[in-house]
């Protein structure tokens, strides 16, 4: 299941930033982009979970370390890319003003 939201954010995200060159309303797709990285980490976060509940050690002994940087790194990218047209937005504005 998270491997699915993780698609799906990462197709949100292009079309945000899509719709942000196209100059069209981008919003929506930013808080989609946005919503499908968390609920890819609550799956991930859940799948851990049934690992730890079935004692399934070496499960976690092998994936878990090498995920949780993935992670860290997967997510602050998708935060980044997804409020580059509001930051881009603001740049524009005070170079306008």
């Amino acid at each position: 299941m998270w491997f699915i939201f993780g698609v799906i954010a990462i197709i949100a995200t292009f079309i945000n930033l899509g719709l942000f060159a196209a100059g069209k309303d981008y919003r929506l797709a930013m808080a989609m982009g946005l919503s499908f990285t968390a609920l890819t980490l609550a799956a991930d976060y859940g799948m851990v979970a049934d690992w730890i509940e079935a004692e399934d050690w070496s499960a976690l002994m092998d994936v878990v370390p090498i995920m949780s940087a993935a992670l860290w790194v997967l997510t602050s990218l998708s935060i980044l890319l997804n409020i580059t047209p509001i930051l881009l937005e603001l740049k524009n504005k005070k170079a306008t003003t």
